[in-house]
């Protein structure tokens, strides 16, 4: 498996190292600054094989070691993960996995990934609801107005959440409809991906298609913060949305599901 230098230094840190440390170490060491140099140790990211990393940082360091233990405990999290997801799987029944949370929090770029991971269908209610209204959600804001736009999306989810298991990720307002939340108790499970303020403005500026935040989005969005969190804080299950990679996200819904009780797991060890 080939993976990038950071993701080596994740493996350094399990040991007690801080970032690059253990790289920084055996490079002050002379007899290996010449195999660092010549696999590429610089300013710009590459890609290395854990082969390559050892050759260069074995001698001298005792590292060899440190990355065997961080390996197994690794790959023993991987495994752990597996039957995890498993067991969620079996558990679910018919019954969907909902994501909930403000635009920007990640539920349908984490959502897509749950869904391979428990291999299960994943839709998009925002999806679902454009393809009702022959339109995409802006127009319909912009011809109808929000209120019609979320008796639609009400109607949406409810027939959306009779097709069994599944990850629905849902739009940030839906979650506010009482007879959406009460549908989802019945039927769902409901996670909430819980994101703070700084995070999601720096992701819904790679984008310019949400109909709230045409003006000052981070008033905006602190003002639905306000209004909304209170209300997400009733979801089953909260997972805290970070900006890390989407498999690591992926990871903490997994683990919150199997620590949840109402999916009754059992510990098959």
């Amino acid at each position: 498996m080939r993976q990038r230098l950071d993701d080596f230094a994740l493996l350094g840190r399990e040991c007690g190292q801080s970032n690059y440390t253990a790289v920084n170490h055996a490079s002050q060491n002379a007899q290996n600054k010449q195999k660092l140099n010549r696999i590429g140790q610089s300013a710009t990211p590459r890609v290395f094989t854990i082969i390559e990393v050892c050759e260069s940082l074995a001698n001298g360091c005792g590292f060899a070691i440190c990355l065997s233990s961080a390996k197994t405990r690794f790959n023993m999290a991987r495994r752990s993960i597996a039957r995890d997801s498993e067991a969620i799987r079996r558990s679910l029944g018919a019954r969907p996995i909902v994501l909930v949370g403000l635009m920007g929090a990640g539920k349908t770029s984490v959502g897509r990934r749950l869904a391979e991971k428990l291999n299960i269908n994943f839709v998009d209610a925002d999806h679902e609801i454009e393809l009702a209204a022959g339109k995409p959600i802006t127009e319909i804001f912009a011809d109808h107005g929000e209120i019609y736009f979320r008796e639609g999306e009400r109607r949406v989810i409810a027939r959306l959440l009779e097709n069994g298991s599944q990850v629905l990720a849902t739009g940030g307002g839906a979650w506010m409809n009482s007879d959406t939340r009460e549908k989802v108790k019945e039927r769902g499970i409901s996670v909430w991906l819980k994101a703070d303020l700084d995070v999601l403005l720096r992701r819904v500026a790679k984008r310019n298609d949400r109909p709230l935040l045409q003006k000052d989005p981070e008033g905006v969005l602190r003002n639905l913060i306000e209004q909304r969190y209170p209300f997400y804080a009733t979801a089953d299950v909260t997972v805290e949305s970070r900006d890390v990679q989407h498999g690591q996200m992926v990871n903490d819904v997994i683990k919150a599901l199997a620590d949840w009780p109402g999916l009754e797991i059992g510990d098959d060890e």
